[in-house]
């Protein structure tokens, strides 16, 4: 804050003025935590980089009139007051022009929350209310709706965000217009979409803007339509598929997006797998593996980097399998990884806070699950082909090449993890010794 003030006395030093805008103006008045601080003055843009010579400055965006200011090691983007001209991409004007109003500034943002400035003492400048509408909870445009979304479609998706993250009503007129205008929404890059997705997933009040606007969330995901209002016909369940989808979100730690964009496509496939039998009762054989595929390709379609994708997937293919044994433990934190394996302990968890009460008794078994994990760890029990007692060099004395000794060593992985063998060398290499004996190299492929 006390940089951001320096920011501020530079420009009234030089004659200009200077203001606090948007987010963190909003997010100070809530008591919130305010990440990024931007400003706005009348001075232009050459002007700015002439106050700040003795700072570090970027031109991030002259043509809009933005430079960024580097100031003891934050980063302030100071931007010209300005009106914007005709969007035509429907995401940035094509032009900008300049003016020395900021409340003219201010009529061009997005929802009245974040259309206020505060100069360096506190004192607010609210043209379009936007501080009555967070004493009431309120996300409402600025100015008429339908301009504000065909100006920018990304601006329906911050909406929604925002009252996830805020806990906010969206106002009547603003809601409605969002619901019409959805179909903009493919007018958004996919990265801005995945951006405003994962922020309204960890969202305070998720459950109830995925449920309010499925609509729009169908627009971006549409192999999620078909969840809605699929009913389930299992006594195990009391939502619909997209129902359930929700409540497994709302239920995953608010801190792991990773857990909660899981849960939001773990049960994608379900509809596409449905069978009931005789006595009505429903069943998705297969549901995860197909839940798995769908989650893929949503997420190489909204540009998710490949680690990523491939550990969701991987839990949404796995959040189905059960779990009977410490030797099943053992194989699949060998496959997984113990914090993996851990973190399917706790999607599960998620899973069954989205069913029928009487299933939440599993959950503490779950939690045991996961503490055997770490205590395999803890015990370094053999669970990986670098802790085994062997290696590939002594395996090769016996006679076996290339892929032979690898096939050899997992063979001796596995029966460590189940119990049949020591983890010892001799009795390791005694027993590829007599399996080369017996049925000769080609046993191992």
């Amino acid at each position: 804050m006390e940089t951001a003030v320096k920011i501020l006395r530079e420009l009234e030093s030089s004659g200009s003025r200077g203001y606090y805008v948007g987010g963190c103006v909003r997010d100070r008045l809530m008591g919130r935590e305010v990440h990024d601080t931007d400003i706005a003055t009348d001075a232009l843009p050459e002007r700015i980089m002439e106050i700040f010579r003795e700072y570090r400055t970027i031109p991030t965006g002259l043509k809009h009139g933005t430079v960024t200011v580097i100031a003891d090691g934050e980063n302030f983007e100071v931007t010209t007051f300005r009106r914007d001209g005709s969007y035509t991409d429907s995401r940035r004007p094509d032009s900008v022009e300049f003016t020395g109003s900021i409340e003219e500034d201010l009529s061009r943002r997005d929802f009245t929350i974040n259309a206020m400035a505060a100069d360096k003492d506190g004192n607010i400048i609210d043209p379009f209310g936007g501080r009555a509408d967070i004493e009431r909870g309120v996300i409402r445009c600025v100015g008429e709706p339908e301009k504000r979304f065909t100006e920018d479609a990304l601006r329906i998706l911050r909406g929604i965000r925002f009252a996830s993250q805020l806990g906010f009503e969206i106002e009547d007129a603003t809601a409605e217009v969002m619901h019409r205008l959805r179909g903009r929404l493919g007018l958004i890059s996919r990265e801005r979409v995945r951006e405003e997705l994962d922020k309204l997933l960890c969202g305070r009040d998720c459950a109830r803007v995925l449920l309010e606007y499925r609509d729009l969330i169908a627009e971006v995901i549409p192999e999620i339509e078909p969840c809605f209002g699929f009913e389930q016909h299992s006594h195990y369940h009391k939502y619909d598929v997209y129902g359930h989808i929700v409540r497994t979100v709302e239920a995953a730690p608010a801190d792991s997006l990773l857990l909660r964009r899981a849960m939001l496509l773990h049960d994608i496939g379900k509809p596409r797998m449905f069978t009931m039998d005789e006595n009505g009762e429903g069943h998705f054989k297969g549901h995860a593996g197909v839940s798995a595929d769908l989650a893929e390709e949503i997420m190489k379609r909204l540009r998710y980097d490949n680690r990523t994708i491939e550990l969701t997937c991987e839990l949404i293919r796995r959040h189905s399998d059960k779990i009977q044994s410490e030797r099943q433990i053992k194989r699949m934190v060998a496959k997984l990884g113990a914090d993996n394996f851990c973190l399917l302990m706790e999607l599960k968890k998620a899973d069954n806070c989205g069913k029928n009460e009487f299933v939440l008794a599993e959950n503490p078994v779950f939690d045991g699950y996961a503490e055997t994990a770490r205590r395999l760890v803890a015990e370094e029990s053999c669970m990986s082909l670098s802790q085994l007692a062997v290696h590939g060099s002594s395996i090769a004395t016996l006679g076996l090449k290339g892929r032979e000794i690898g096939a050899a060593l997992e063979e001796l992985l596995g029966l460590v993890m189940d119990g049949e063998l020591p983890n010892e060398e001799e009795a390791l290499l005694g027993y590829i010794r007599g399996k080369v004996n017996d049925n000769g190299q080609d046993t191992f492929h």
